[in-house]
């Protein structure tokens, strides 16, 4: 598919790259060298640069100073249509694909074949180019008629990358391309870039996931505060040495959990069943007590959290509130005992993206601000409060939301149950899909939160995290809690084991 007799001569050199936004100073001197035929990795923090760096290859932006260079040549002036000529294509994260055309009209948007001559379109010839490749990469077949709005995550992801495909590509540009799948979807994805690798295409790697970035590239470049700040193999590194790179931190610094004596029990789990998804879950939460729960997709620990705030309503056992046992609770009911939930997805539940940072922090407690009218003297003055306390990088408390990074909309999210002075916090995935800075961030808020006494269950899929975090983790396998490890005394080994079903195996054949 790519031209490999050059292999391992720079295919993308940026070199000492400038770019302002009015006063703002984007980049500062950045420079990064993607050689032919490898799979680089590009990390950073919100902020640090990625974003503008890769519209800068795309086109969409040109350079104060510096220089950028594409197949040796060096370019003035890039335009997105001159980018795809020269091989360059990317798969973004939010797919770009246009909602209302079929799966034929997006392949093939601005690239139609045509009758030789004519200006009819050759829709049988183009149906044929895309099914092959459609079977060749991915082993599947897509209707040519379905509608892009019909078609899942994952589906409009392998139509953004046959598009590329089709093209026959030098350079494939992937920008946090796992955000939107599941486990399962992302080892695919995984094996297609391990491929299209092998057969000589070049793989750019944009990710908040320094995991994928280990077992994905060769190479991966860390930018810090607008500048490339290292270039390292990435056999000879480790994803905590990349994110300390990237925060400027020591290693050990990247989980700063104080330490908390756990007092009274606040939360009693009992058997608690929801047919189809989890059955017998036990489980006791203190205050000050930090709690993990991690399985895979399907495992039911999801259905937990979800069942615990009132949003799936169980079909058996018990929860018990400060010693008051909850039946069939309700939303507005795990509220009032002061229940908080922060979901996984922000922007679709845990923010409302066109409201303010003021409105979405007080969201959950306006009847603390009223009478018969919103005060809103006090309730800007709370907000103010909170967005120091958690260090919320906002242009002000009357911002949109929308406007703000995911750290800090997920920092409003975590507000806006502040606000509320809630006990009980249920984090689902809290650090999901933002870079390594806001993380630690998020991670100091918990141990803030149970600081204050209030008890934290965390749900997270990064076993590292949940080690450096919480106290004690529950591993869910098929429905049930198969284990309870101590965090402080575990190694991330021990909790994948029985997460992926290894420690199930063997117990049952011993």
């Amino acid at each position: 598919m790519a031209d490999t007799a050059k292999s391992g001569e720079a295919i993308i050199r940026l070199k000492n790259i400038v770019k302002r936004f009015g006063g703002a100073q984007a980049l500062s001197g950045a420079s990064l060298t993607v050689r032919r035929g490898a799979v680089h990795g590009l990390v950073g923090q919100n902020g640090a640069g990625k974003s503008t760096l890769i519209k800068l290859i795309a086109g969409l932006h040109r350079a104060d100073e510096g220089a950028v260079e594409i197949d040796g040549k060096a370019y003035d002036r890039l335009t997105p249509h001159l980018v795809e000529e020269l091989g360059v294509h990317f798969i973004h994260q939010d797919r770009l694909l246009v909602p209302t055309f079929t799966v034929g009209e997006a392949l093939f948007l601005g690239r139609e074949l045509r009758f030789p001559g004519t200006p009819f379109l050759d829709r049988a010839a183009m149906r044929r180019k895309s099914a092959e490749i459609l079977e060749r990469y991915f082993g599947l077949a897509l209707p040519h008629s379905a509608l892009i709005a019909d078609l899942s995550a994952a589906e409009k992801q392998i139509v953004q990358i046959t598009r590329a495909l089709i093209a026959n590509p030098k350079v494939l540009v992937f920008d946090e391309p796992t955000a939107a799948l599941v486990r399962r979807e992302a080892d695919l994805l995984f094996q297609l870039i391990h491929r299209l690798s092998a057969e000589g295409v070049t793989v750019l790697y944009i990710s908040h996931y320094l995991g994928e970035i280990v077992d994905l590239c060769d190479t991966v470049t860390v930018l810090r505060n607008g500048r490339d700040v290292a270039t390292l193999p990435v056999a000879e590194t480790s994803a905590a040495e990349i994110g300390a790179l990237m925060v400027n931190r020591a290693i050990g610094d990247l989980y700063p959990k104080p330490a908390v004596a756990p007092g009274a029990v606040i939360l009693e789990v009992e058997n608690l069943a929801l047919a189809g998804r989890f059955e017998a879950v036990s489980l006791t939460l203190r205050k000050g007590e930090v709690l993990g729960l991690t399985g895979l997709v399907g495992s039911g620990a999801k259905e937990v959290v979800r069942t615990l705030f009132g949003l799936d309503r169980p079909t058996g056992g018990t929860v018990r509130v400060k010693g008051e046992t909850v039946f069939s609770v309700d939303p507005a009911a795990a509220t009032d005992r002061r229940l908080a939930l922060v979901p996984e997805d922000r922007r679709r539940d845990g923010v409302a993206l066109d409201l303010s940072v003021t409105e979405n922090t007080t969201l959950a407690s306006l009847a603390r601000f009223s009478r018969r009218l919103i005060d809103r003297g006090a309730e800007r003055r709370q907000t103010q409060d909170l967005v120091k306390r958690l260090e919320i990088k906002t242009d002000g408390v009357e911002a949109l939301v929308k406007t703000l990074s995911g750290g800090n909309q997920q920092k409003v999210a975590i507000a806006k149950w502040l606000s509320r002075q809630s006990e009980i916090y249920l984090l689902d995935e809290p650090t999901v899909g933002v870079d390594i800075g806001a993380k630690v961030e998020i991670y100091r808020l918990i141990g803030e939160l149970a600081e204050r006494g209030a008890a934290v269950l965390v749900l997270s899929s990064d076993i590292e995290e949940l080690l450096g975090v919480t106290d004690r983790l529950l591993v869910f396998f098929r429905g049930r809690v198969t284990r309870q490890f101590i965090s402080s005394e575990t190694s991330p080994g021990e909790v994948l084991a029985d997460v992926t079903g290894a420690y199930e195996t063997l117990r049952h054949a011993g």
